[in-house]
């Protein structure tokens, strides 16, 4: 490429913005990634480390002292940092709040002086626990509480929305937003609650995969390849500009059916083992029964949607563990 782009990717150090590091890099962009590593890690990049393209800035992006130099030199931003996992927005909802909302205010204010656009990876959390059976862009939040920490999430996440439209209508900002379902493949950890990685941990290692409730929640799952390629071409479209994107599969499994396709791909004699939320969770816990996008707008826009089956999805996540 005789005129490389250079990019900005926060939270480039995490399971998703990895793989979009990598993919910025192979097609000869320059990339600088701001991460605090808090749930990343700078492993997640061995691969690509070495690059001379790849500038590395570890720490918190409302802390980073190099961040309006970064953005003054930065044709676009796709802000991944952000707090992630059940677990640790139950367990931790002042760190999710704080860590979502000051560094999407950070970004946003120096994106803001300099006119560089930006894409937010938001949520498919934002559309809370309405009853649906799919959701499409437009359908409103029904967000519960606040005396339930599992909610904060949700609310932080929404308010990044809320505050990316509004640099968009007040400062003419470029703003993307795009609304992730159940993103999973490579580098994904179950260390604060995903439910694949855990599943797969446990299946090739012959211990019980443990499903909460009865297993009839569903969920669909995208692969990451699938989810970097949309967050790609949404931001080299200069039409998907002020608007929200639903990214994400259709294809829908209960996370009981989840539990058994992991045990009969990977050939395992795990059991699967059920429990009761109160055992998992903070009383008053609340899991949504169905997660599934409506994606025409998507695929409208981009002329792609994911793809990869859900089968072959857990036989690369696996082979990669």
């Amino acid at each position: 490429m005789d005129n490389p782009e250079h990019i900005l990717v926060t939270g480039g150090a995490g399971f998703i913005g990895s793989h979009l590091v990598e993919r910025l890099l192979h097609e000869g962009e320059s990339v600088t990634l701001i991460d605090d590593c808090s749930t990343g890690s700078l492993d997640n990049l061995r691969a690509v480390i070495s690059n001379p393209n790849l500038r590395v800035i570890q720490g918190k992006v409302s802390e980073c002292n190099e961040l309006p130099e970064v953005v003054s030199d930065s044709n676009s931003i796709y802000h991944l940092a952000a707090a992630v996992g059940v677990e640790l927005v139950v367990n931790s909802p002042i760190r999710t709040i704080q860590t979502n909302l000051r560094e999407t205010e950070a970004v946003l204010e120096a994106a803001g002086r300099h006119g560089v656009p930006v894409l937010l990876a938001s949520t498919s959390e934002v559309y809370g626990k309405s009853q649906k059976s799919a959701f499409s862009e437009e359908d409103d939040p029904v967000i519960g509480p606040p005396n339930l920490g599992r909610w904060s999430y949700a609310c932080s996440k929404l308010m990044d929305e809320f505050l990316a439209m509004a640099y968009a209508r007040e400062r003419g900002l470029p703003v993307i937003i795009a609304r992730l379902f159940n993103t999973v493949g490579p580098r994904q950890t179950g260390r604060y609650g995903m439910v694949l990685p855990r599943f797969i941990a446990a299946a090739k290692s012959g211990r019980p995969l443990k499903v909460y409730g009865d297993g009839s929640q569903a969920r669909c799952f995208c692969y990451v390849a699938d989810t970097v390629e949309a967050l790609v071409r949404l931001q080299n479209c200069p039409g998907a500009r002020g608007e929200v994107f639903n990214v994400g599969s259709t294809e829908e499994i209960s996370i009981r059916e989840l539990a058994e396709l992991v045990v009969r791909t990977l050939n395992s004699s795990s059991r699967i083992e059920h429990v009761p939320y109160h055992k998992a969770y903070a009383p008053g816990f609340e899991d949504m029964l169905r997660r599934k996008p409506v994606i025409e707008k998507l695929r409208s826009k981009i002329d792609f949607c994911p793809n990869t089956p859900l089968r072959k999805v857990i036989e690369l996540t696996a082979a990669a563990a």
